[in-house]
């Protein structure tokens, strides 16, 4: 028997019949992990709000959710409300670490700045930290650099996004996974269909705010030139953030061919995927978002910005676009260069291979576990 304690700042909900789902990407990967652990504990916030459609139950009852107050946030306020829940959380946490063998935080997140602490000098147990944010990010958050910090100075095992100078023995670079063995072979075939036909459809699947650069695709959408916003069909906005109204009525009153999703099921995001040429993700801050992968196997050009770990994977005209800086002009320059393409570009730039999209899958990141981790 293997058993697991998660700790996490997912969010969960609780649906009317008593139910608990959570953030569908990170309930997803779990799911996966029993592939490797008998027994899986999560620790995570409950919030109590309604749960969006992206949300999903795990699929075991050898999964246990345990709720942690919903605590976070930017105010003072939120960070004063981390500070008074901290003896109550670090509780939760040691009375599950108990009942495991191993565990995994996943970091950055604000009770990092003492659950990490807690877990080098007060855990008895085998595990590690999966460090999900840029790990080389310049003007990083103080609470985030104090983490990364820690976990520099600490032995139990870290997965980082990328591949760095310097990086520290305990340092593994990790893909994020996301992809099962079934979406893999399908998109192999959608890849293999899928030519460059105009008008072209773009996707972009993330919050809806500044950061993930949602205004930048508004802004560079409205700078094109009639002849090529016509070969543009639509762009695809997937998720719920509180800029959404403020873009929708940019949108509007551009008239520009974007329309607003909210949030989608797993599958319905998919659907996007396999229908959209590109995918845009002009983001200021990623490790290696898990939107990339997905949508590249559906044959999805990504078109991204040149941060962290993203041109690890990423190589500029070859298999996808990056841009200069996070500006709407770079941006558009891109997108420019994605509509001058030839169908034989097209199709050699999306002709992503089985060995390389393989890194993204859960059946790869467990046998990864096994060999680098446990």
């Amino acid at each position: 028997m293997r058993s697991l304690t998660i700790i996490s700042h997912t969010e969960h909900y609780m649906l009317a019949d008593g139910s608990i789902v959570g953030l569908g990407s990170t309930v997803t990967e779990i799911n996966h992990l029993l592939e490797v652990f008998d027994t899986i504990t999560h620790v995570a916030m409950l919030h109590d709000t309604v749960a969006p459609s992206s949300a999903l139950p795990y699929i075991s009852e050898k999964i246990r959710f345990v709720a942690l107050p919903a605590v976070g946030g930017t105010a003072l306020s939120d960070k004063m409300a981390i500070v008074f829940m901290a003896p109550k959380i670090v509780m939760t946490i040691r009375k599950v670490l108990k009942t495991s063998d191993y565990f995994q935080f996943r970091a950055p997140t604000g009770i990092g700045v003492f659950v990490i602490p807690y877990l080098m000098l007060f855990n008895s147990k085998k595990g590690w930290f999966k460090y999900a944010g840029n790990w080389k990010q310049e003007d990083a958050p103080l609470a985030y650099r104090f983490q990364k910090w820690l976990l520099e100075k600490q032995s139990h095992p870290v997965t980082i996004n990328g591949f760095w100078e310097n990086q520290p023995k305990q340092c593994f670079s990790f893909e994020n996974p996301c992809l099962t063995d079934n979406e893999i072979k399908a998109g192999q075939s959608i890849i293999a269909s899928k030519t460059l036909q105009f008008p072209l459809e773009f996707c972009f699947v993330g919050r809806m705010e500044a950061a993930k650069g949602v205004g930048l695709i508004i802004d560079a959408l409205a700078s094109l030139d009639a002849e090529s916003l016509d070969k543009i069909g639509v762009i695809h906005l997937v998720g719920e953030g509180g800029r959404k109204a403020d873009y929708e009525k940019q949108v509007e009153d551009r008239a520009l061919p974007i329309v607003f999703h909210g949030y989608l099921s797993r599958d319905e995001v998919h659907q996007i995927y396999r229908r959209s040429h590109a995918v845009l993700l002009p983001s200021a801050s990623e490790g290696f978002p898990k939107v990339i992968a997905e949508a590249m196997n559906y044959g999805c050009i990504p078109i991204v910005s040149d941060i962290s770990s993203i041109s690890h994977y990423i190589s500029n005209a070859e298999n996808g676009f990056l841009m200069t800086d996070l500006t709407a002009s770079s941006l558009k320059t891109c997108i420019l260069e994605l509509l001058a393409l030839k169908a034989p570009a097209y199709s050699q730039m999306i002709a992503t291979s089985s060995e390389f999209i393989n890194q993204f899958s859960y059946a790869y990141y467990n046998q990864r576990l096994l060999k680098d981790i446990l």
